[in-house]
């Protein structure tokens, strides 16, 4: 079944994003059984493929930004599609509450020095999104602070661009009834226990507020430059397959060479 996952989930700039109208349970036609098990396997063969061509053309940074709500499935996104990514070409770094240092300085500092180096990957689990998400709804800093930041995080992503820098930012679209029963699974679960916590309660009781203001963030910071894709998130094995395929089209679109031999291999003497 041949599907352009970039095409079919990414949001057209210049459209007021909706979250009622996308479906978190769609699999755009995709089955889970074996034929999509095969088409992974091989998606994430070729993703290892290119993350080898990106740290040999060593021209261009890839950053993955994924963001949602709790549950969504950000930590297991991550580990299922990057498996077979070399661990040294590829830093995952989680946004969390800003340590001192960091709230001491503009609320891009941390983000820019997490940016990836040349020829590597990095992704965001959570981002420079968080401040104009959990910082709004929970009124962390006055709205005129908070609604200038939509223009600056998109003239800090302009910059990444235009330094080299590809962004594909993702948001794990994930159903209310969906949540609850993931932390529920957690709950029944000894094993995953530790992975929930009063605080992931108490964040539902703002699930509208937080709707609206990822549609804020998906509308007024999606450009042509770093665009948002949207991925139907309650399933995780079509989460996971259509993410690993975004990320290898943008890979694909990058126009990464293997650069040139630095030496005459017709040349070479052996002793």
């Amino acid at each position: 079944m041949a599907t352009n996952f970039s095409k079919e989930l990414l949001i057209k700039p210049g459209h007021k994003v909706q979250l009622r109208k996308f479906d978190p349970g769609g699999t755009l036609g995709w089955g889970k059984g074996h034929a999509t098990k095969a088409n992974l396997a091989k998606t994430l063969e070729r993703l290892n493929k290119l993350q080898y061509l990106l740290y040999a053309d060593h021209k261009h940074a890839l950053l993955v930004v994924v963001q949602g709500l709790d549950a969504a499935g950000k930590d297991g996104t991550i580990r299922h599609v990057m498996s077979l990514v070399n661990p040294q070409g590829c830093r995952v770094t989680s946004f969390k509450i800003p340590s001192a240092e960091e709230a001491a300085h503009d609320f891009l500092w941390r983000v820019h020095k997490a940016v990836p180096p040349y020829g590597d990957i990095g992704i965001f689990n959570r981002s420079h999104y968080e401040d104009v998400l959990v910082v709004r709804v929970h009124d962390m800093v006055p709205k005129k602070v908070w609604s200038e930041r939509y223009e600056q995080i998109n003239e800090f992503e302009w910059i990444l661009q235009q330094n080299n820098v590809r962004i594909v930012k993702l948001f794990l679209h994930i159903s209310k009834d969906e949540q609850k029963k993931r932390f529920m699974e957690r709950i029944d679960d000894p094993d995953k226990r530790w992975k929930i916590s009063q605080a992931d309660f108490d964040e539902r009781k703002f699930w509208d507020e937080y709707v609206e203001a990822y549609e804020d963030a998906l509308t007024r910071c999606n450009t042509k430059r770093a665009p948002w894709f949207i991925i139907p998130a309650d399933k995780k094995w079509f989460r996971n397959l259509a993410v690993s395929h975004i990320i290898v089209e943008t890979l694909e679109e990058m126009g990464l060479k293997f650069p040139p031999a630095t030496i005459d291999v017709k040349k070479l003497k052996w002793r």
